[in-house]
């Protein structure tokens, strides 16, 4: 039997481990990428794939579907295009697909593919492994009926209408758009016995990536988590620190993961070189790197701490759109805070919270798609059934048709117009008064996390972040409707509480 003949036959190997998931030779991989792939070094050299330790580590955990949470060029990327591009050369029908955060990514990765390609025996190359097409994006191997193609997550439908068997989704905590929903696509097209790796560095404790983290599993079925820190890679080291000149924190780490006074030196220029990214681009542990990424304008450790508290299920109605926690209590006084939206299948949710007075305990919440009309009728029935409360419509945009609904139509006519916005009715909200909102929501979460009920309420809040240039609002492909309208909400009950307070 020649070469090719005895790599087919690992292919066979391969396939039947993945559909019956019969337990693997662990180190055949480790050979075969050896013997016959080729990378380049950290120098530009090439060399043979010989796995380091973040690499093994991956290879013996791995499970059908993965998730790769990792340090910066630790070479994860590397080895799963390696042993991804292997199965394609090796089991007929192949459709392997890798997914970048960007195009730019995503050509820079095939052509390391390409390189693998053309670093194979000539006559592999010329015979069984001949290419019918190699363009900045795909090489099809028509006597296997294989194929390798790369796409960007800049491209929604990515992966719509194939039969993928192994799929590589890159970065994608910087994946753009609504990046949830480019993976469902995706995953629709992944083979029920398909192999999916998502792989990247931390970018804040929101979006997908950090959903996907969230929901996997350390070991056995589901998608698998792999937690890969830095002193993984040996070429990570500095200059030794002495011992006794170590902090607590630098002394904790070397105890309790072996590292030496090098790994602690290169920790240090870490610190001197990225300060407070160190975190994001050279992780240590699987929690701290999401918290410390992004720029969110709330504290997520609050938020998270709620999220791990909620347990009672609220009564639900509109189909789950309206969730109630608090029922309306006699005597007591409400605001109903919306914020308004287009609607339409496709546009922006509307939201209203209610909100108790004395309290600001979060009493019921409102996130569903409608139309002006709709939205003024579900605000008064709800201001309605909660003791008439006030309702206070956030006035930009199309709050001004919801506000002349409420008038005309449902005539209701408990409508804020009062505080510092006084003279027209419904809340502005500006660039000054935005960051007053914000931050009164912010201080809220942090010192009374109790008054917030609603699972999609901190879920936005997780995704509300600050840009570099001073505005905020929610990241691309997550909404803030919900975040703003409980915003207003306790922003109108502390002017309101304020007026009533006694003069000194």
């Amino acid at each position: 039997m020649g070469e090719f003949e005895e790599l087919m036959e690992w292919g066979k190997e391969e396939l039947i481990e993945r559909g019956k998931l019969m337990e693997r030779v662990p180190d055949s991989i480790l050979v075969l990428a050896e013997e016959l792939i080729q990378v380049r070094d950290r120098n530009g050299l090439p060399c043979p794939l010989i796995a380091n330790a973040a690499q093994q580590r991956f290879e013996e955990r791995r499970g059908r579907h993965n998730i790769v949470l990792k340090a910066r060029q630790m070479g994860i990327t590397t080895w799963i295009v390696a042993r991804f591009f292997l199965r394609t050369i090796t089991m007929p029908g192949t459709l392997t697909l890798l997914v970048a955060h960007n195009r730019e990514s995503a050509e820079a990765i095939f052509r390391m593919a390409l390189r693998m390609w053309q670093e194979l025996p000539h006559d592999w190359r010329k015979g069984p492994l001949a290419r019918s097409r190699a363009n900045v994006g795909q090489m099809v191997f028509p006597e296997l009926d294989s194929e390798f193609r790369i796409a960007s997550a800049v491209d929604e439908n990515a992966g719509r209408g194939l039969s993928i068997q192994n799929l590589h989704c890159s970065e994608v905590a910087r994946w753009p758009g609504d990046a949830a929903a480019t993976l469902a696509g995706l995953r629709a097209a992944l083979a029920p016995a398909g192999e999916l790796v998502l792989e990247s560095t931390p970018n804040g404790a929101y979006g997908a990536f950090y959903d996907e983290w969230a929901s996997g599993v350390d070991a056995g079925e589901g998608l698998v988590r792999h937690f890969l820190p830095w002193w993984l890679e040996p070429a990570y080291v500095g200059s030794a620190v002495d011992v006794d000149r170590m902090s607590k924190e630098e002394l904790d780490l070397l105890h309790r993961h072996g590292l030496s006074p090098a790994q602690i030196g290169f920790r240090r220029e870490l610190e001197a070189r990225y300060g407070v990214m160190r975190s994001q681009e050279f992780a240590e542990d699987a929690e701290s790197c999401f918290r410390t990424t992004g720029m969110c304008c709330f504290d997520l450790e609050s938020i998270e701490r709620r999220l791990i508290e909620l347990r009672a299920e609220p009564l639900q109605r509109r189909g789950g759109a309206l969730q109630i926690w608090l029922p309306p209590a006699a005597g007591r006084e409400y605001v109903v805070a919306v914020d308004s939206a287009g609607g339409g299948e496709d546009g922006d949710f509307a939201a209203v919270q209610v909100v108790e007075l004395a309290t600001g305990l979060q009493c019921a919440e409102l996130q569903q798609r409608l139309r002006p009309v709709e939205l003024a009728r579900a605000a008064a029935e709800l201001a309605t059934e909660y003791n008439r409360a006030v309702i206070v419509v956030e006035r930009n945009n199309h709050g001004a048709a919801v506000l002349a609904y409420l008038e005309t139509r449902e005539r209701y006519d408990r409508i804020w117009c009062g505080g510092r916005q006084r003279g027209e009715p419904g809340w502005l909200t500006t660039a000054s008064s935005k960051p007053e909102m914000i931050a009164r929501l912010g201080s809220l979460l942090l010192e009374s996390p109790e008054r917030f009920y609603s699972r999609r309420l901190l879920a936005e809040c997780r995704t509300f972040v600050a840009s570099a240039h001073g505005a905020t609002g929610a990241i691309r492909g997550a909404h803030d409707d919900l975040v703003m309208a409980m915003a207003i909400a306790q922003a109108v009950r502390a002017e309101v509480l304020s007026r009533r307070r006694p003069a000194a």
